[in-house]
């Protein structure tokens, strides 16, 4: 196999690359849910991270589907080095980088490849998504409520483009990730920022819409997308390093937009609202932790105290 992410073959193909760190159980159902696909024109490659437990190794290398391969790394690159060699592995026209425990539905890669046929010109795919808890139950908290607020409405598979996205995607990240697909080609001279282990997704499509790349929305659901609990021991543990993050990379792409002239996405990436009231929607927890260094972090995040005094 290809380790060179512009080695991409124009095929038409949707090569799913699982980067695989967790349940063997729940990569047996994402597995299965591929080999249920009602359109056989994809390829799956399962990179396994160093996982200690040998189940997925021994349940899935050497499979009889010539189009389903197993590798495992040599050492354990972490989730942003394993996300780059997922990228680099890409050897199809078009590349997806589901979660080892989502589920693509029957209809996921005929509605991908559906998209790219139809919209010739455009680099990224979002499906409809179905978001289900650690319990397969359906999850309507904040975080999806507030996408959907964010979303734009469409009736049909529709294609964005330019500032309108840019300035959507700022005000706040409304896709998911790992229901996403991609012309390779898009892929090929961008890999994930490891200094951005966050939020990687959003620089890397930040840099594809900037560069002129469109994306297709589809109000179709294909995909189910599983969010894991949030614990309050998970918050108590919050040292704030995902806002540091997304302050810097909100500052950096003020330059890059006002290269392109687009000043409302400027004014969304001075202000990244959600970003800040995501801090907010912290503080009663850090509050009750006593935790001063917490709540001075999401503090001055929430009131833009790090906020480029230029911009």
């Amino acid at each position: 196999m290809s380790e060179s992410g512009s080695a991409a073959r124009r095929d038409g193909v949707v090569h799913l690359l699982v980067p695989y760190w967790g349940d063997p159980t729940l990569l047996d159902q994402t597995v299965a849910s591929v080999l249920a696909q009602d359109d056989d024109r994809w390829a799956l490659t399962i990179v396994d991270d160093c996982y200690p437990d040998p189940a997925a190794q021994q349940r899935w290398d050497g499979h009889p589907d010539p189009r389903l391969t197993y590798v495992r790394n040599d050492t354990n690159l972490g989730v942003t080095g394993n996300f780059e060699r997922c990228r680099t592995l890409v050897a199809h026209e078009l590349a997806a980088f589901p979660g080892c425990d989502d589920l693509l539905h029957p209809s996921y890669v005929r509605r991908v490849r559906a998209a790219f046929d139809a919209f010739p010109d455009a680099a990224v795919f979002q499906p409809g998504v179905h978001v289900v808890d650690d319990h397969d139950a359906e999850v309507h908290g904040l975080a999806e409520r507030v996408k959907s607020w964010l979303r734009p409405r469409v009736d049909v598979p529709t294609q964005l483009r330019g500032e309108r996205l840019a300035t959507g995607l700022l005000h706040g990240d409304w896709l998911y990730w790992p229901s996403l697909a991609f012309r390779a080609e898009a892929l090929a001279h961008r890999p994930f920022r490891q200094d951005l282990p966050v939020i990687l997704d959003l620089a890397l499509i930040m840099d594809v819409v900037t560069d002129g790349g469109g994306l297709v929305l589809d109000p179709e659901v294909s995909f189910t997308y599983r969010r894991h609990d949030a614990s309050a021991s998970s918050t108590a543990r919050f040292d704030g390093q995902r806002f540091r993050d997304e302050e810097r990379f909100h500052h950096e792409v003020v330059a890059r937009l006002d290269e392109l002239g687009w000043r409302r996405a400027r004014r969304a990436a001075r202000w990244h609202a959600t970003s800040r009231l995501h801090a907010v929607s912290l503080l009663p927890a850090a509050l009750r932790t006593r935790d001063r260094g917490q709540v001075r972090t999401l503090l001055g995040h929430a009131l833009g105290r790090t906020q480029d005094p230029g911009a």
